[in-house]
């Protein structure tokens, strides 16, 4: 009979903040014999905070696969592993992902803890009333890349939650107004739950001089949070029929898109980043 593997638990830890760290989460932490850490060297404050004893095992981005079967090998064993990222929940634009995956291929069990994420804690104070979203996490980190990405989203009426890291949130922030369109409303949440944590709204259009003005408002982690395509941005299948059209006869990708936008009434930066990806 083959015997029962030990538990993997999925546990979120804090953004910043270590008071919103939550009894469950606290228990499991301290009663698994391993944790298997997004950087250990992170993680292990956190468990002598805590007053955890259990030994730490490295599962980031780059080993996952080899994370995965000493994790397995672990769970074999009879012993518990809790999996943690450096903050928020493993598995949300954080490693994880493919641990859970190999844990449940081999037929154990997961359990998941609810708890902090970035994604959702920004939500929750943006104060934007489309009723649902859509989480991206980070956009490619080449700018014709994301432009492309972008364009994918540009007429989707949900609010759109990315991540940004400080080295690229200006040019992430110029892409979004360049392709989205200013008029929409960008929330800026940054340090969630730290010392300087900040929540600005304000319209796209002026978000890249209001990053500027202050070199101290491009520090951080960010969410970015962008409200949903207007109504007259909603459907962009007549746009898109007209550009394909154009592509077609073979005009240049700029003038295709601006013939494309005065004919349909579209967004001309949004069609030329999608006259770039059907050309690609």
């Amino acid at each position: 009979m083959t015997k029962e593997l030990a538990p993997l638990y999925v546990v979120p830890t804090p953004l910043g903040n270590l008071k919103d760290i939550s009894e469950r989460a606290r228990e499991v932490l301290c009663s698994v014999a391993w944790v298997a850490a997004e950087d250990t060297r992170h993680s292990a404050p956190l468990l002598k905070h805590i007053g955890a004893s259990a030994r730490l095992l490295a599962a980031h981005e780059h080993n996952e696969a080899e994370a995965a079967e000493q994790i397995l090998a672990r769970l074999a064993a009879g012993e518990a592993v809790a999996l943690v990222a450096d903050a928020g929940t493993p598995g949300i634009s954080d490693p994880g992902a493919r641990i859970v995956a190999r844990v449940r291929a081999a037929g154990g069990r997961v359990v998941p803890l609810p708890g902090p994420c970035a994604a959702t804690t920004a939500l929750s104070g943006a104060g934007l009333s489309e009723p649902h979203w859509l989480f991206y996490g980070f956009l490619p980190a080449k700018s014709g890349q994301r432009q492309k990405a972008l364009a994918a989203l540009q007429a989707l009426p949900y609010a759109l939650v990315f991540y940004e890291a400080p080295h690229r949130v200006l040019e992430t922030v110029a892409d979004l107004a360049a392709v989205l369109g200013g008029e929409r409303t960008l929330v800026v949440a940054r340090e969630l739950t730290k010392l300087f944590e900040s929540l600005h709204s304000l319209p796209l259009g002026e978000a890249l001089a209001w990053f500027t003005a202050d070199s101290n408002r491009q520090k951080g982690e960010f969410v970015l949070i962008v409200s949903g395509s207007p109504a007259t941005q909603q459907d962009d299948g007549e746009a898109e029929r007209v550009l394909r059209l154009l592509l077609a006869e073979n005009l240049p990708v700029k003038q295709a898109a601006r013939l494309a936008a005065a004919i349909s009434g579209g967004s001309k930066n949004a069609l030329y980043a999608r006259a770039l990806a059907l050309k690609g």
